[in-house]
């Protein structure tokens, strides 16, 4: 007779992984996004004035999980302008240095990078299932951004009768 031994692994030692660290470091990293958001804001605001621009829009657009940016138009007025090539510093955080990174965009990328991270913020998911759609608003003479955001669902209404 032959004995065989068995040869399973033994079982994974239980989990180490601390997750309210985890969610404190994540914190910590939100904190300093919105702590660099001021300055892009202003960056961006003295670019666009210095270039004669009122205000741009931003349209977006997405469902069954992707989304885009559909259209960025400045304006002077009422009059619709092109961006400038001027590029503006931009200030980031990425994913592997804990470190400032200091970035030269264009007005218009500044313009699209803030309205991704404000909808990132604001409706995390937002180009998933039925999806939303809106618009921004970058005033320069009031120096703010405004968010029109329509969010689609799917809805079902039970009706019971008994007659």
């Amino acid at each position: 007779m032959t004995l065989n031994e068995p040869t399973l692994a033994p079982p994974m030692a239980p989990t180490t992984v601390d997750m309210g660290q985890i969610f404190a470091a994540h914190a910590a990293r939100a904190a300093r996004i919105e702590a660099l958001r001021p300055g892009n804001k202003d960056r961006l605001f003295d670019g666009l004035t210095a270039a004669g621009i009122t205000h741009v829009t931003v349209t977006f657009d997405g469902a069954g999980d992707s989304g885009q940016i559909e259209s960025i138009g400045a304006w002077s007025g009422e009059n619709p302008v092109d961006f400038p090539a001027t590029e503006i510093a931009y200030a980031a955080l990425t994913w592997d240095d804990p470190e400032v990174e200091m970035r030269q965009l264009s007005l218009e990328d500044v313009v699209e990078q803030l309205a991704y991270d404000l909808l990132s913020d604001t409706h995390g998911g937002w180009e998933n299932n039925d999806g939303a759609w809106g618009e921004f608003c970058f005033d320069a003479a009031a120096r703010c951004i405004h968010l029109e955001f329509n969010e689609r669902f799917t809805s079902s209404e039970l009706y019971t009768h008994e007659f």
